[in-house]
This record gives structure tokens, C-alpha cells and sequence, in this order.
């Protein structure tokens, strides 16, 4: 994928980077393949906001997604290359040969016409998904699970790739997007290649209307409230927290960086070296 670039002629184009979209071929969505979405506004049943800055934005249908690859040693050709406005990478419009149709993740170099499959003898090729015990070690992944039948949970978004790099018994050591390296059940299935959109982490939006049409809402600093409504709101002019030099806070008082993971979560014992570098961490 490409971006493209946009002459200065108003202020929102003078930074404006946007996908080039040459790689959709199809631009309707297959609308049995698509389900309504309701927005919740980042508010729970009760009515209560659990989630800042959702809010409005455009329309849209939920593309249903095969994360699993459900039908195992079928050949299906991918038809089509569509957007998908729930998610940052691209999916792919698979046809079986009995005309039954699904998406999924659309990953890099993949191109319409070619022919994927799921299972155990699946070649390791772009789109096809095997069991990491099947996978070749040093190979590019994507759309991983993390429980066998559950359906892929890791490595899902534009540009991102696990590295399958050893294996221990019944598990394998796989390297994750941010660095960690962790054991994961060789019956656990995931798809070869890296997930497409690569350059979707460089777009620049230009103006702050395009962030709303996604639904998010604009973040406010704790710093330019009021004491009431944030631990570091208050003070005369540019004060750093209420006048005093106090730690940054989050609104409900937590400090900024706080580990909030379980020391006792029952995967620690399956990472092998976290994100920092250290070993559960």
C-alpha cells in the first residue's frame, strides 16, 4: 500500500498523508458477510461513560470475520480485497468451490485470484493457515490463537507479525509484536505472512474532523481542568498540578506507568522473556 501526498491548498491537506487504496478491488461489502453494529458511546448498561472519548463518527456494518478458518483442507481463491472500516488492515473475500464465502485478514502480498487453505498439510504459504507445529521455524505469522478452537487473538492489526522461533515439547516459543517472547500450544493455529497495510502507522490525518468521523472524541489535558474534575486540574496560570509539583495522575489517582498486571496471572509461567526483557514481566 501506498500513501498519498496532497498539495497545501487548505491547512487540513499541508500535512495530510492518506492510503492510497490501490489495492481494493471491490468496494461494496458482501452483505451477508456483514452484521449492524451499535455504538454504545463508551457507556456500559447502566448508562455510566466506562470508556473516554467515544462518540459519534460515521455509520457502519460489522464485517464478520473467520479468525478461526473454520473449514480445514478446503481450497477457497480469494475474490476480492475490500476496506474494512472496524479495523487498520485490509480483508480478503475468499469463494469455496461450493460458492460459500468468508473474510479474513488480508496479509501482505496476497493477491486476488490465488488460492489459500487451512489445516495440517497446508503448504507454509502467504494466507494459508497450519498449527505452529506445522509452521517452519523463522516464519512470519499473523492471526495467532493463544487457545486451540478459539480463534485468533494476536497479531491482527495493519503491518503487525509474529516470528515462530523454537519449539520446547508440546509448545512453541513465539516472538510477539512488542517483544515478547512467549510459549504457545503447537495445536494453536495462525496464518503465514505479515498482516497487510504496512503502511498504515505513517497516515497522517490532517485535521481533527476526520478523528471524530472515526469516533473518537477529543482528550482534554488533566492539567487545564478544574481540581474537582482531575487530580492535576487547579492552580494559578500554567501550574504543574494544582500549584504543587505533585506526580502525574490518572482521574481516579492512579500514577502514570503504574504496573497494573497480576503478579500471579496464570500465564506468567508461559512467558519466556517479556516485552522489556524480563523474564513475566
Amino acid at each position: 500500500m501506498a500513501l498519498t501526498t496532497y498539495k497545501p491548498n487548505t491547512p487540513s491537506n499541508r500535512y495530510k498523508q492518506w492510503p492510497s487504496f490501490d489495492e481494493i478491488t471491490k468496494k461494496k461489502p458482501e452483505k451477508s458477510l456483514t452484521e449492524e453494529l451499535r455504538k454504545s458511546g463508551g457507556r456500559n448498561n447502566t448508562g455510566r461513560i466506562t470508556c473516554r472519548h467515544i462518540g459519534g463518527g460515521a455509520k457502519r456494518r460489522y464485517r464478520i470475520i473467520d479468525f478461526r478458518r473454520e473449514r480445514r483442507d478446503e481450497v477457497a481463491k480469494v475474490v476480492a480485497i475490500e476496506y474494512d472500516p472496524n479495523r487498520s488492515a485490509r480483508i480478503a473475500l475468499l469463494e469455496f468451490a461450493d460458492g460459500v464465502k468468508c473474510y479474513i485478514l488480508a496479509p501482505a502480498l496476497l493477491q486476488v485470484g490465488a488460492s489459500v487453505s487451512a489445516g495440517e498439510k497446508a503448504a507454509p504459504e502467504v494466507g494459508n493457515a497450519l498449527p505452529l507445529a506445522k509452521i517452519p521455524l523463522g516464519t512470519q505469522i499473523h492471526n495467532l490463537e493463544l487457545t486451540p478452537g478459539k480463534g485468533g487473538q494476536i497479531a491482527r492489526s495493519a503491518g503487525q507479525a509474529a516470528v515462530l522461533t523454537n519449539r520446547e515439547g508440546d509448545y512453541a516459543l513465539v516472538r510477539l509484536p512488542s517483544g515478547e517472547i512467549r510459549k504457545i500450544l503447537g495445536a494453536c493455529y495462525a496464518t503465514i505472512g505479515q498482516v497487510g497495510n504496512i503502511e498504515h502507522m505513517n497516515v497522517v490525518s490532517g485535521k481533527a474532523g476526520r478523528t471524530r468521523w472515526l469516533g473518537i472524541r477529543p482528550t482534554v489535558r488533566g492539567m487545564c481542568m478544574n481540581p474537582i474534575d482531575h487530580p492535576n486540574g487547579g492552580g494559578e496560570g500554567r501550574s504543574k498540578s494544582g500549584g504543587g509539583r505533585q506526580h502525574l495522575l490518572s482521574p481516579w489517582g492512579h500514577a502514570k506507568g503504574q504496573k497494573t498486571r497480576n503478579k500471579k496471572k496464570y500465564s506468567n509461567r508461559l512467558i519466556v522473556q517479556g516485552r522489556k526483557g524480563v523474564k513475566g514481566k
